[in-house]
């Protein structure tokens, strides 16, 4: 049996590489384990199928959890939650919205671009940042996800 999310990940990962897919992340609520998988261009809906299928049978021979659960297969969205260095260093040049830990920092949530990431942390870039770029290690992290910012509306022509 599986510990944790993490012995998944290793379990999962490669099994999803083979496959083309990148694991982005496995979270567990009560009897609920998601799993979100990822790839250059995107998912679709027969791709998350396949996908689905092959970490079932996976889950079946591991038996990660007591009991029964509900398994889930999904893109990780528009808007996803950032937890790992792997999460910030795939999100370089995406908007993002920061929460850090209190007095951890002069500024409790920060929104920017992100720049760059580490093993460490990753740095913001932005207009309403202090002196335009902020160094955030993880240790400092609350709370990050992406912002999906929706462009301009189409101009309608009349005709």
């Amino acid at each position: 049996m599986a510990r944790s999310t993490n012995d998944l990940v290793d379990a999962l990962s490669p099994l999803l590489e083979a496959r083309g897919l990148d694991l982005v992340d496995v979270e567990l609520h009560g009897s609920e384990l998601t799993i979100f998988v990822d790839r250059e261009g995107g998912v679709d809906l027969d791709t998350l199928g396949e996908a689905t299928r092959a970490v079932s049978d996976t889950l079946d021979e591991l038996d990660p959890l007591p009991g029964r659960y509900t398994l889930s297969v999904s893109s990780p969205g528009l808007e996803r939650r950032l937890r790992t260095p792997a999460h910030f260093v795939r999100a370089v040049g995406e908007a993002v919205t920061v929460r850090v830990h209190g007095g951890t920092s002069d500024v409790r949530r920060v929104r920017g671009t992100v720049e760059s990431a580490d093993e460490t942390g990753f740095t913001l870039v932005g207009s309403d940042l202090p002196d335009g770029s902020m160094r955030i290690a993880y240790s400092e992290v609350e709370r990050a996800r992406t912002i999906f910012e929706w462009g301009p509306q189409p101009k309608r022509v009349r005709g």
